[in-house]
């Protein structure tokens, strides 16, 4: 199989593509850090990619150039996240935040779709969270902007169903990341029902392989936000907040 992974160059991308480059698939990734894309091991069935997803054209071009009109999985696991728990966001950083986490989730979908529709099979994965999943005053510009990458899943999976191909919202609790641990000062033992890199990419691998709908995960993160759903939204708001405030 041909397989795309927009943000591919590092974190849980990063992890899908080297599983999928040991099961001998051709893989290509995309990144915009060059000290990323440098100390990423090389593979013959790997290529790379420079650039920033929310450039469309750059993005396109750089699909075109590894599918060559064959694309069997498109995976958007580019994302964008700043701190917000400590000062306020910027406004380049919160635009920052939605260029990558919504338009660029958008051009992924669009690309694929185009070789996609042409062949008559596909499947397209994007990466949200389960801070999405909450929604109270208060939430942040990251969790509101995973929430529309899910609403997107559902809206393409909608009106591509019919053609063959299918979409799966992927929506992890805590990865055990580089970027995790430089947010939270190299100690995630606070982050509850936190997964390794590797354990969080056979799920999505396993998902899009089921043609699942969506994922959400691990068993015990998906339990706790179906309880915390439950409160009303004043309530809830008081909850995550003050939580937020003790971090």
């Amino acid at each position: 199989m041909k397989i795309f992974i927009a943000g591919g160059t590092s974190g849980i991308g990063l992890a899908v593509a080297r599983k999928y480059l040991e099961q001998g698939h051709e893989v290509g990734v995309c990144g915009r850090s060059q000290e990323k894309i440098d100390a990423i091991e090389k593979h013959e069935k790997l290529k790379i990619y420079r650039l920033d997803i929310y450039d469309k054209l750059s993005f396109e071009t750089a699909v075109k150039d590894f599918s060559k009109g064959e694309l069997d999985i498109m995976i958007a696991s580019a994302g964008s996240y700043s701190n917000s728990r400590t000062r306020r966001l910027t406004q380049d950083e919160a635009v920052n935040m939605l260029k990558v986490n919504i338009s660029g989730t958008l051009n992924a979908f669009e690309i694929a779709r185009e070789i996609m529709l042409k062949n008559g099979k596909g499947h397209i994965a994007a990466i949200s969270s389960v801070a999405a999943l909450l929604e109270y005053s208060g939430a942040s510009v990251y969790s509101k902007s995973k929430r529309v990458v899910i609403n997107l899943c559902e809206a393409y999976r909608e009106a591509l169903s019919d053609f063959g191909i299918g979409v799966t919202a992927v929506i992890p609790g805590y990865i055990d990341t580089l970027k995790l641990r430089e947010l939270n000062n190299n100690d995630v033992s606070k982050k509850p029902f936190i997964m390794t890199e590797e354990y969080a990419a056979d799920i999505i691998i396993k998902s899009i392989e089921e043609n699942r709908d969506k994922i959400i995960f691990p068993k015990k993160m998906k339990i706790a936000v179906s309880i915390l759903s439950m409160f009303p939204k004043k309530i809830l708001s008081m909850i995550l907040l003050r939580k937020k405030n003790e971090k």
